[in-house]
């Protein structure tokens, strides 16, 4: 089970063919995510980490909320019938991973099978994500110093261990205060690369996931936001710009967002009391 695979390539350059090879590639294919003998979703995702992938997926859709919810979790192989060679009775392989819970409720994924047309709106998604958030008691006060914000792409990227080969990987890195890189895990999709990272982190008994930052690759949407609200990251940092309902998601949860992370450089949208830095003066103007 590789992250790459190689495919042929031809190398264009000057308005020139310049050679024809084989080129290393990410690979994107299906996991099926069952809970309790029940399929709750398939995601196309990198291979690898697939168990931590699964079980980020379920605290992120409310399905596990801690270690005690989980009874167990494995990934194997199933084969099923393929609809347009049933004819033939070829069977179709497919990766799985089967997580069991303690409480066997029934399960309704909050995003399952959703789209950008799918009616949801800004006041429900915030609203959702507070009533699932976990209750810690108290603020989170951890703080962050700006150099160690601004080194964390660097340490993320040179965690990475599959870009260099493919160029197409995005991460995740969870960061202590320190700027020691915690856990790193890649995957052509960014919310892929943070539910390995929670998955993973749930499996360490580490949720929730106070006093640590997490780095992205790309920009912060607002189901990314989500992600980390209910892990109970304090901080969340994008090499990218966020969206509008990523900054007032982060606004109404207290979650410090950052975004921009380039050279020595960043942007504040929400909680920039986390930010240990005397450059920071208030919001300068009106915009909201």
């Amino acid at each position: 089970m590789s992250s790459t695979n190689r495919r042929r390539i031809v190398r264009v350059a000057g308005g020139e063919r310049v050679d024809a090879r084989g080129d290393h590639i990410a690979v994107e294919e299906p996991l099926e995510i069952l809970v309790d003998s029940v399929v709750v979703s398939t995601t196309m995702r990198t291979p690898g980490n697939d168990v931590d992938l699964a079980l980020g997926w379920c605290v992120s859709e409310g399905i596990i909320t801690g270690n005690d919810d989980l009874a167990t979790a494995k990934s194997c192989f199933t084969k099923s019938l393929s609809l347009e060679e049933l004819v033939d009775e070829d069977e179709v392989v497919k990766r799985v991973v089967e997580v069991s819970t303690t409480h066997r409720r029934p399960v309704t994924p909050r995003l399952h099978g959703t789209s950008s047309a799918c009616g949801i709106c800004g006041s429900d998604m915030i609203e959702k994500t507070l009533a699932l958030r976990p209750d810690r008691g108290e603020v989170d006060a951890t703080t962050f110093s700006a150099p160690v914000i601004v080194s964390m792409p660097g340490a993320m990227r040179d965690a990475q261990r599959h870009f260099d080969t493919s160029g197409g990987m995005h991460a995740a890195a969870l960061f202590d205060p320190n700027g020691s890189v915690i856990c790193v895990r890649e995957d052509v999709g960014r919310h892929n690369a943070v539910d390995k990272v929670i998955g993973w982190a749930l499996q360490q008994q580490g949720l929730p996931l106070a006093g640590l930052g997490l780095q992205v690759s790309g920009r912060a949407s607002a189901e990314l936001v989500h992600k980390a609200i209910i892990a109970g990251i304090p901080l969340l940092a994008a090499v990218s710009a966020p969206t509008t309902l990523a900054i007032d998601l982060a606004r109404e949860a207290d979650l410090t967002l950052v975004g921009f992370v380039r050279g020595d450089t960043f942007n504040i949208y929400s909680g920039e009391h986390r930010i240990a830095t005397d450059a920071v003066r208030g919001n300068g103007g009106s915009d909201q």
